[in-house]
């Protein structure tokens, strides 16, 4: 993983719960991971990781991803192990 990646892992992994993350560099750190992003109607992506599939919706009109969203794929990044 490169270095861009970490720290946006340590971004999503910081207390509170950021609200600046842009989602093109959460898409990427995904990318880094070994996911399958997908493309779904609307502005959702489907993202396949883990053997899972977890579907998104990218923010818009903002590029920066809510509180929300970011402390899910934190939980989800967490429950697999994989931390900053």
């Amino acid at each position: 993983m490169k270095k861009k990646h970490r720290k946006i892992l340590e971004a999503i992994f910081l207390r509170p719960t950021s609200a600046n993350i842009q989602w093109r560099d959460i898409e990427s750190l995904f990318t880094a991971l070994g996911a399958e992003i997908s493309e779904r109607e609307g502005s959702r992506i489907a993202v396949v990781l883990f053997g899972e599939i977890r579907i998104f919706h990218r923010p818009h009109p903002s590029p920066n991803t809510d509180k929300g969203a970011v402390a899910s794929i934190r939980n989800w990044l967490k429950q697999y192990g994989v931390c900053p």
